[in-house]
């Protein structure tokens, strides 16, 4: 296990984007974000470097189709937007 010791944090935009999130989205994400405060690269998170316009951010698994996409510094992890797949990777 890789104890997380980074502080974490919400952009607003993540916060709006996950107070209109279905409620199931949200016990999912909260359920995620205690497997990725373990060990964010467990295999379920599915948990990559993203690449063009969004090539400084991360992004990971919260459902089937949900994503969380967060940047990261060497102290601070933002988790800055919340969304479908086709929301959050629209060109």
């Amino acid at each position: 296990m890789i104890e997380n010791t980074k502080r974490v944090e919400y952009s607003r935009r993540f916060q709006k984007q996950l107070k209109r999130a279905p409620i199931e989205i949200k016990i999912a994400f909260l359920d995620r974000r205690d497997v990725f405060n373990q060990d964010p690269f467990q295999p379920q998170l599915n948990n990559h470097k993203l690449s063009g316009s969004l090539s400084n951010l991360r992004s990971i698994n919260i459902t089937g189709d949900w994503r969380a996409i967060y940047s990261e510094t060497k102290t601070v992890i933002i988790f800055e937007m919340l969304g479908t797949h086709s929301e959050l990777y629209k060109n």
